[in-house]
């Protein structure tokens, strides 16, 4: 009879720590297995138990956050020696086109700048343009220090890989003039009122403040859509997916071609354009 405790929860914690998990990986895990002993109520975890929590949370999520709890659960059960309880994920269609409603423009992001500008939101207005220029994760947003703006590039360290960041000449030059307005000597650019790095919730909110000045839709406006648009910009300029996939620090192409999807509308006006059809 196996029961979920805290005591192994803990345990399970710190072994995804021992392994360099990001803190955010480490978080997501945490809190997947910490809701499926919710779920259970106190039960002794079956194989009966974990498929009928796949259904539920199938009546409840869409395919992919479904898969993503359950690899929580996946990796859990492995690190207790019970593989016996892992359970497959959900097989998804793979998507051609992107979902436009979800998609930011360019001309999308330039009005949230704008938008941040208006409101004299300097630290906002620099951050936006930072993400948007390097494709930087949000999560890797503190290993942007005046120390690396000074040398015009980045050492980030995520999931036990080490990688480098070059920053554009003039975002440098936009960065120097800021912190020397805001009188940063030294360690994180982008820092709260008490000095600590702005994390993912600080910049999430900031940026969905923006949306009614913007005009634009809130499903559109959050950190990592920045990083989608860098993406989708330098492959539509350059047409080379490896080198962006350096760029990215992404290990598999087929991840960033996730990146460079186009919606359908995209798409259907590239079609009209081959002039294969006659009135």
């Amino acid at each position: 009879m196996y029961r979920i405790t805290e005591k192994n929860i803990k345990a399970f914690e710190n072994y995804l720590c021992e392994e360099e998990k990001s803190v955010h990986t480490v978080e997501k895990y945490v809190r997947d297995i910490k809701g499926f002993q919710a779920w259970l109520a106190g039960k002794a975890i079956t194989k009966e138990a974990v498929l009928s929590y796949k259904e539920k949370l199938r009546e409840s999520y869409v395919p992919t956050t479904v898969n993503s709890v359950l690899s929580s659960l996946n990796v859990y059960f492995s690190f207790m020696g019970i593989p016996a309880l892992k359970v497959k994920a959900l097989k998804i269609q793979h998507r051609i086109f992107s979902a436009r409603e979800r998609e930011l423009t360019k001309e999308e992001y330039e009005r949230l700048v704008v938008a941040a500008k208006q409101k004299e939101d300097t630290r906002l207005y620099y951050l936006l343009q930072t993400i948007a220029a390097t494709g930087i994760r949000v999560s890797e947003l503190s290993f942007i220090t005046k120390e690396a703006v000074m040398c015009g590039y980045v050492m980030i360290q995520n999931k036990g890989k080490l990688g480098q960041i070059l920053l554009p000449k003039k975002l440098c030059r936009m960065l120097k003039d800021y912190m020397k307005k805001q009188n940063i000597q030294s360690g994180a650019v982008f820092v709260t009122k008490s000095g600590k790095p702005m994390d993912r919730s600080n910049i999430w909110s900031a940026m969905k403040r923006l949306c009614h000045d913007a005009g634009v839709s809130k499903e559109k406006v959050f950190p990592h859509n920045l990083r989608h648009l860098f993406a989708r910009t330098f492959y539509t300029l350059h047409k080379d997916i490896v080198r962006l996939a350096d760029i990215l620090g992404h290990t598999n192409v087929q991840t960033t071609r996730i990146y460079t999807m186009e919606n359908g509308d995209v798409h259907r006006r590239r079609l009209e354009k081959l002039g294969l059809l006659q009135c």
